[in-house]
């Protein structure tokens, strides 16, 4: 149970310092938010866990492919906003297209033999 509140209080701490950052500095904390610290955390967790080489590749693997979908995300919430769509719909919206974006590359990936 200590590990997991470890696990917890650690992974908190760089979303708080990234939220934290961004109100100083919203490049810096782009920046921040930008590096693939919650991928590494969890192969962190993930090799301290299980130790298998075999399931962190297949994360790693995963983690590229999930990423891709993910990006337009940052270019629709920002688009909607600056043209008077207020933050939450904006959010909801761009949340709703990377949930279609996911389940179309999930799709694309079964097609051409690639499994997550």
């Amino acid at each position: 149970m200590l590990y997991l509140i470890v696990k917890a209080l650690i992974s908190g701490v760089v979303i708080a310092a990234a939220s934290e950052l961004s109100k100083r500095s919203p490049g810096l904390g782009a920046l921040l938010v930008s590096l693939p610290l919650v991928s590494v955390l969890a192969m962190i967790w993930l090799w301290r866990d299980t130790g298998d080489p075999a399931r962190i590749a297949d994360h790693a693997r995963a983690t590229f492919w999930l990423v891709l979908p993910s990006l337009p995300m940052f270019l629709v919430l920002p688009g909607l906003m600056l043209r008077g769509v207020t933050f939450w719909p904006a959010l909801g919206l761009s949340c709703l297209l990377t949930l279609t974006l996911y389940l179309a590359m999930i799709r694309v990936l079964a097609w051409l033999g690639i499994v997550l």
